[in-house]
């Protein structure tokens, strides 16, 4: 596969930072889309306003706790409109629940990824992804 398009659904400005300087340097990027909740997910998807020029994402990382509409939600919903259930949806948040990666994986997330607070461990995760969704994986999209 190409390089990836990647949709990052974060409300926290510098997790939001972090995520997007450990990636985008990473040569299996193409672009970083970056929201700030699940809401403006759905509406980026949809190419709604603002986004009617978005370019669908490969893969989309979604925080869990964020205002107007939760990671949880959101994943629901894509997960439920035929257009959107294909895309990979990889929680990546602070919480270590039970009850919140149960949640996650019973609303069909692909992955469940709790954000560390290194920025080291957080460079050995991209590479994971790196090597599992290019490499391993075969995505729909080509």
């Amino acid at each position: 596969m190409g390089k990836l398009i990647i949709l990052l659904v974060e409300d926290n400005e510098v997790d939001a930072f972090l995520v997007r300087e450990a990636m985008e340097d990473q040569d299996f990027i193409h672009k970083i889309y970056h929201v700030s909740d699940g809401s403006k997910a759905i509406s980026f998807l949809k190419k709604e306003y603002p986004y009617e020029d978005a370019e669908e994402p490969h893969l989309i990382l979604m925080d869990i706790n964020m205002p107007i509409m939760d990671g949880q939600e959101a994943l629901i919903k894509i997960k439920g409109m035929d257009a959107f259930k294909h895309i990979p949806v990889i929680m990546l948040t602070t919480s270590s629940r039970k009850e919140d990666i149960l949640k996650a994986y019973k609303g069909q997330s692909n992955s469940y990824i709790v954000k560390p607070d290194d920025i080291y461990e957080l460079d050995a995760i991209v590479t994971t992804l790196k090597n599992y969704w290019t490499n391993t994986v075969k995505l729909p999209k080509s």
